[in-house]
């Protein structure tokens, strides 16, 4: 009888738990928060310089708010740079695969990372946010 107690309280905690419980409905729709249109300023590089930092739209998702900034030379993005995005440790994993492969192919067109679907499509729309705030 003494341990009766402790496994039915501990049974009905465990019970709780689960019921409580709220799993990920897996990728939805990403929605962009009421922000302003996309900025594009020029950087404070030296005179003539062609560099010109833009900054994506903000996009809210269930992880969090994703936002990038890109910087380029010309026609050319030389980085991106993520001003928000979700506390997550596939998020942090993804950032830098997602920033690397923007780099090689030059668009947002990037591969979904695994594991990091969400930021990865809110990455991508707010990086296609500030090509086309660039006009590229």
């Amino acid at each position: 009888m003494k341990r009766a107690i402790p496994v039915v309280a501990l049974s009905v905690v465990g019970l709780i738990s689960v019921w409580r419980y709220e799993p990920s409905l897996g990728p939805t729709e990403t929605t962009a928060a009421p922000e302003p249109a996309p900025s594009a300023s020029a950087s404070a590089g030296p005179p003539g310089s062609s560099t010109v930092i833009v900054e994506g739209t903000t996009i809210t998702t269930e992880k969090g708010p994703v936002q990038v900034r890109a910087t380029f030379e010309g026609d050319r993005i030389t980085a991106v740079r993520m001003l928000q995005q979700p506390n997550h440790p596939q998020t942090k994993t993804a950032v830098p695969k997602l920033v690397e492969q923007t780099l090689e192919v030059q668009s947002a067109d990037v591969d979904t990372v695994t594991g990091a679907t969400i930021t990865s499509d809110a990455y991508k729309e707010s990086l296609q946010a500030a090509l086309d705030a660039k006009g590229g």
